[in-house]
């Protein structure tokens, strides 16, 4: 992580402070004015540099000087609010091992009522400009990172509430800001694995596909990658740009999350699988 669970539990209760009026007041800046921490806090100055100065050496905090003394929340320091506030209502109480790493997030094993995973949303440089043209849900004009990844989280918990259990995709128990706490899954990526029942597991996976169609979600990221194999079945994770089936691109995006699954098949186990035919069986 980019902040130590050290740091999380010697927070000072005015550093606490300064990051939620920080986390706040980016929703108007995109560098929030010294003065008005000052005055949200209402905090002394002495007080409030000095508990910057802590934030920004433990990677919570960015200075910019130019053209005032700005200051923003970055992922070390939002990190730092979403695990205080789930380890405050009892969600987890220990973060573990990272477990895997993607373009627009991080995902570590956690300690809850038993194990799972909590996913830390990062939506930010090239993937953030990527989001902003291809995503709907994204606002425009000024939106930072942070919010960004805060909407992309919202999302994916919103698809998982909606298609468990009828859909093979890990157990949501809870989402805060950026986060998502789910599950544990207990296996490797598809492409990370050697099926012995390559055709039964094709069968799996569009058989999920359709149930999300006809609840009326489409992945709209399908690819071995985000295929996790348990027990001998298929889990699909990553689901935060899923799009409606009512949308004006859903058959152009169905169709592409089936073709990446049909080449990679064809690809990997010389298994020919009829395009229409899969379609047809999601679709029809």
């Amino acid at each position: 992580m980019a902040i130590s669970a050290e740091h999380i539990r010697t927070l000072h209760k005015y550093e606490k402070t300064i990051l939620s009026v920080l986390e706040r007041q980016m929703s108007r800046y995109a560098w929030v004015p010294l003065e008005q921490l000052i005055t949200s806090t209402g905090f002394a100055e002495s007080d409030v540099n000095y508990r910057l100065a802590r934030l920004i050496e433990w990677g919570m905090v960015r200075f910019n000087p130019v053209p005032y003394d700005g200051y923003a929340l970055v992922f070390g320091g939002y990190d730092t609010l979403a695990l205080a506030s789930l380890t405050r209502k009892g969600t987890i109480s220990a973060l573990g091992v990272q477990l895997g790493e993607g373009k627009e997030s991080v995902v570590y094993e956690a300690l809850g009522l038993g194990p799972v995973a909590i996913k830390f949303h990062r939506v930010g440089g090239r993937s953030f400009n990527s989001a902003r043209v291809n995503r709907e849900y994204m606002a425009d004009g000024h939106c930072p990172w942070l919010v960004a990844s805060k909407l992309s989280a919202e999302r994916e918990y919103k698809a998982l509430v909606a298609l468990h259990p009828k859909v093979s995709v890990p157990l949501p128990i809870a989402q805060n800001r950026h986060t998502v706490v789910m599950s544990l899954i207990q296996g490797a990526n598809l492409n990370r694995c050697i099926l012995e029942a390559p055709a039964a597991v094709l069968d799996d996976i569009l058989e999920n596909v359709r149930i999300a169609y006809k609840e009326g979600m489409i992945h709209s990221d399908l690819s071995e990658y985000n295929i996790l194999m348990e027990d001998g079945k298929c889990v699909l994770i990553d689901w935060p740009q899923w799009i409606d089936t009512a949308h004006p691109n859903a058959e152009v995006t169905l169709n592409r999350d089936i073709d990446n699954i049909l080449t990679y098949f064809k690809r990997k186990y010389q298994l020919s699988y009829d395009r229409e035919d899969a379609i047809q069986c999601v679709t029809g």
